[in-house]
């Protein structure tokens, strides 16, 4: 599946993807943001295996962000399952050269529209460490809801941090005309 947008492509992840997303990926101010099983350092083996994961058929949509022809992230929608059925969690990161161009937020309103309306999910969330604002300043930026805070959840190289819960529901999106 691709999506294309004014300044960028969503699209599978190939093994041409390889050498930018070791490179991109490499970056502490990435990582710090993230969970610890994006690793750091992140080697070629790490963006090899990526590639690999992110290629089979699952229930998860992993896409790779691209502007201007060039690999700039990338960004999943991981459905929940059981009674949480109708939810997925959003997830992104931008490689440091694509920083405050808006390419974030883009990718998140593409991925949440395709999930409220195409994907015929409810809800959309996303947590966000405290410490990271740009990420908390996408998802308003996206129509999420700051729905709360989870104090001392935590734990990133030995620092204790809350998580701020974001959601967009389908509702929100009949209320705004769109997603």
């Amino acid at each position: 599946m691709m999506i294309r947008l004014p300044a960028l492509i969503l699209r599978p992840w190939s093994t041409g993807d390889t050498e930018a997303l070791a490179r991109l990926a490499n970056d502490h101010g990435i990582w710090i943001n993230l969970r610890d099983r994006f690793p750091h350092p992140y080697t070629h083996a790490d963006a090899e295996g990526w590639i690999a994961h992110a290629s089979t058929p699952q229930r998860a949509l992993h896409f790779a962000l691209e502007t201007n022809g060039e690999l700039a992230g990338g960004i999943s929608l991981d459905p929940m399952s059981d009674n949480e059925r109708n939810t997925a969690e959003i997830g992104y990161w931008l490689g440091r050269p694509y920083w405050n161009r808006g390419l974030a937020t883009a990718a998140v309103i593409a991925v949440t529209e395709y999930a409220l309306e195409g994907g015929g999910l409810q809800r959309v969330e996303a947590g966000v460490y405290a410490w990271n604002e740009a990420s908390a300043r996408v998802l308003t930026k996206a129509g999420y809801t700051l729905e709360g805070r989870l104090r001392r959840r935590v734990v990133k190289e030995g620092r204790i941090g809350d998580v701020l819960m974001f959601a967009r529901i389908r509702d929100d999106c009949a209320d705004a005309g769109s997603p």
